[in-house]
Formats: C-alpha cells, sequence, structure tokens
C-alpha cells in the first residue's frame, strides 16, 4: 500500500498542484506540438523520482510505465475529448491513470482490487444506496410535483442549466451523510441555509404556487435522504 500511496501523490501533485490552467490550455490547443505537454511529464518523472528518493535501481520498471502510460493517456484525452465531453474524459482520464499506477505497484507487492477489499457487502450496499439517493429519488421527487409544476421557462431566465437537478442532488447527499453520521443538526443547518437563498426569490416573485411547489419539492428531497439514511444504517446492522 505504501509504493501505491507514493505513485498516488506524485500523480496528484503532478497533475492538480503543479499544473497552471495555461498549461492545460495550451495542451488542449497544440495537442502533441505542445511544449506544456512535455513539461507536464517532465514535472511527472522528476516528481516520482523525488518521492522514490531516486531509486531507479528497483523501481524503473514502475517509473517508466508510469510516465509512459500518462503521456499517452493525456494524448488520448486530448484528441478524442470535445467540448461537451471534456468532463466525462476528465474522468476517465484519472480513472485510467490510477488504474496504472495499480498496475505499476502489482510489480512490487501483491496489490490489486481484490487486496484492497473494494467488492464486499458494505461497500455494495452503500453503492446501492448512494444510486437511490441521487437517482432513484430524483425520479420519484419529480413524479411526485410534475403535476403541479408552475415554473414556466422564459426566455432570458438566469438560472444556470440543470442547477436545481444538481443542487437536488448535493442536499441529498449532504443530509444522507449527515444521518449516517449522526450529524442529525447540520440537517437543520442545510434546510436554513438552503431557505435563505431561496428566500429573495420567492418574494420577488410573489407567487404562492411556486412557494408551494418549491416547499414540497425541498421537503420530498429531505425526506427521502432521511428515510434512505435510516434505511441504510438498520441494514447496515443486519449485515453485521
Amino acid at each position: 500500500m505504501l509504493i501505491f500511496l507514493k505513485f498516488l501523490l506524485a500523480h496528484i501533485l503532478g497533475d492538480f498542484v503543479f499544473q497552471s490552467e495555461k498549461w492545460v490550455k495550451d495542451k488542449e490547443e497544440k495537442k502533441v506540438k505542445s511544449t506544456k505537454l512535455y513539461v507536464h511529464i517532465v514535472v511527472h518523472a522528476v516528481l516520482l523520482l523525488l518521492i522514490l528518493q531516486f531509486d531507479l535501481q528497483e523501481y524503473w520498471l514502475g517509473f517508466l510505465l508510469i510516465i509512459a502510460s500518462h503521456y499517452g493517456i493525456d494524448l488520448l484525452k486530448l484528441y478524442f475529448q470535445k467540448k461537451k465531453t471534456k468532463r466525462i474524459w476528465f474522468f476517465i482520464d484519472q480513472i485510467l491513470h490510477v488504474f496504472m499506477l495499480i498496475v505499476a505497484t502489482s510489480f512490487y507487492t501483491d496489490f490489486s482490487l481484490s487486496t484492497l477489499n473494494i467488492i464486499n457487502e458494505e461497500n455494495l450496499l452503500l453503492l446501492i444506496f448512494l444510486l437511490l439517493v441521487v437517482f432513484v429519488a430524483a425520479i420519484i421527487i419529480k413524479l411526485i410535483i410534475t403535476q403541479w409544476n408552475p415554473e414556466k421557462k422564459k426566455e432570458n431566465d438566469d438560472s444556470l442549466a440543470k442547477a436545481g437537478q444538481y443542487i437536488g442532488i448535493l442536499e441529498r447527499l449532504f443530509v444522507f451523510t449527515f444521518v449516517v453520521t449522526n450529524h442529525w443538526e447540520a440537517i437543520g443547518f442545510l434546510l436554513a441555509a438552503k431557505s435563505v437563498f431561496r428566500f429573495g426569490d420567492l418574494t420577488s416573485s410573489k407567487d404562492r404556487k411556486l412557494t408551494e411547489y418549491i416547499l414540497i419539492g425541498t421537503l420530498l428531497s429531505f425526506g427521502l435522504a432521511i428515510l434512505l439514511g435510516v434505511l441504510y444504517l438498520q441494514t447496515l446492522k443486519l449485515l453485521s
């Protein structure tokens, strides 16, 4: 595990700490001809050498694999990502990098996904409930409140695209986390914070139907997240 953490530390420093936004834009514009791409790879190499204490005699194979694969994965992302798919390719890029770190680590120790024991009852249960909180709850809320929906989309609407959807997902994840970690008081704080931010919109609109619509949606979102949090804890007790 120690060697993997060293590889991961070098990756995080190279990709997120010592890489500026200007470098990213230069790589996207010039791709394989970008000097920043090669500077980025050199930075990764130097960081790896420092963290491995220049012990290339033992770690030369892992070092070469990580550096070469990083270059190849970055090129893959640069040539295949489009403006609409940049977010998706960001996650694909990072997943591939971490996978190669795991492969490199396996050269020196018995290290794999099975060693990490990721696929077990507790983790699968958590994954199922997170999917329920994020996706299933959203569909249930939509089915219940769309029969009213007093909001009409305006041409000059100042709200961000799908902002309400993402706000709902985040608030349910927060509430679920607070329930699971037994911080019920934080749910009240979150509800109060959302009410403060929404108060101005509701006051200026002077629309009672809109106020009731938002209130129903908020209470449903919080209520489902609390219910799922409690069910998760009870199910976890049964497993243990």
